[in-house]
């Protein structure tokens, strides 16, 4: 019989990871790449922005596309997306009765939420204030929109690698009368685990990577953010509260403060890790609104997800194609690498430690 230390492990051999929130499998290679950040680590060249950009149609007191002026806005600042995916008016079209040709009409709202009047900074380098400022803008707008559409999706693309087209600090939210793909998946995870186990499946899990550690990445009094077990992007993570909370309004002020602290630790690491101001995917997942929000759902716990492109380098993204589009999704890096490896960074904004690190090179000599 094989004795425990000539087990084969999980590290060195492909071996699939289930997914309890969307209920589908990864593959994990291990065996591809060990050390995958020891590659390529060729920066881009640093880009520098002015505070306020003339031409930008997100800094106070520009025209928009639409012909709209932005108000001197001092801190955060929402509007009507000029492009919206959604619209409130939306005819009432008849659904089409084929079933193999299903179409049904919706309707919904579209926003544009500035994080910041200065078009230079990121969440990253925003101070844990301003961040806050951000968090209450995010639960402001799902109290409003979710009072008439079933789901509100507030998210943040950063980076021209994740389709930004504009650099000034800012996210969306996007409301809809139907529960998307995404939630409808989670929603029905949730619900199963809630029927079994009584408990909400994120609040469990949490606690399981806590008294694990291997893929925490960060954590204070009431918050962790983990690379998920079943993670796709090289360096997911998974935001969770450590107490039962269904959405982002519902969090006290000291969570909210406590959100923004580990938003800046999490947001400081990922950009400390190439040095590069690191693009991502971020959103908002939370219990179903509109006609929703009055009856119980235990079962859902608010959470958020990082979705990151970047593997070996600044310029080295993870596609998913081939294989990941046809088959299931597939990663080398373990989540358990790339926990640790974003657990081991300062959080010391690297831009910081260079000025520092130049100060004290030209600091003339005592003697």
């Amino acid at each position: 019989m094989m004795g425990e230390h000539t087990r084969p492990k999980l590290a060195d051999w492909p071996h699939r990871r289930f997914d309890l929130l969307q209920g589908r499998w990864v593959l994990v290679s291990p065996h591809r790449t060990r050390r995958p950040w020891l590659g390529q680590t060729e920066k881009p060249p640093a880009e520098e922005r002015p505070a306020y950009d003339p031409h930008c149609y997100l800094c106070p007191g520009n025209r928009r596309a639409s012909g709209a002026v932005n108000p001197p806005y001092t801190g955060t600042f929402v509007f009507p997306n000029d492009f919206a995916a959604l619209l409130p008016d939306a005819p009432g079209l008849e659904e089409s009765a084929d079933p193999l040709l299903r179409a049904m009409p919706v309707r919904g709202e579209c926003r544009v939420l500035c994080f910041s009047p200065r078009h230079d900074l990121t969440l990253a380098e925003m101070t844990v204030e301003e961040i806050a400022r951000v968090v209450d803008m995010w639960s402001d707008q799902i109290t409003d929109l979710g009072t008439r559409y079933r789901w509100v999706q507030v998210f943040e693309n950063k980076g021209a690698i994740m389709g930004c087209s504009n650099p000034h600090p800012h996210g969306q939210v996007w409301a809809g009368d139907f529960l998307p793909r995404e939630a409808a998946a989670e929603d029905e995870q949730q619900g199963r685990w809630y029927e079994t186990h009584g408990r909400p499946l994120l609040l469990d899990y949490a606690r399981r990577e806590l008294d694990s550690g291997e893929r925490v990445v960060a954590v204070n009094a009431h918050w962790v953010g983990v690379v998920p077990w079943w993670a796709v992007w090289p360096f997911e993570v998974l935001l969770m509260p450590l107490r039962p909370v269904q959405r982002l309004p519902d969090l006290t002020d000291e969570e909210r403060r406590a959100l923004a602290e580990i938003l800046q630790d999490l947001l400081i690491r990922y950009d400390n890790l190439f040095e590069v101001s690191f693009p991502y995917s971020m959103g908002w997942h939370g219990a179903p609104t509109g006609p929703d929000q009055d009856r119980p759902q235990p079962h859902w716990q608010l959470h958020a997800h990082f979705y990151p492109p970047l593997l070996r380098s600044a310029t080295v993204k993870k596609f998913m194609v081939g294989y990941e589009m046809l088959a299931e999704p597939q990663r080398d890096l373990t989540p358990e690498q790339a926990a640790e490896r974003l657990r081991s960074l300062p959080t010391v904004y690297y831009k910081r430690r260079q000025q520092w690190e130049s100060s004290a090179s030209f600091a003339p000599v005592q003697g």
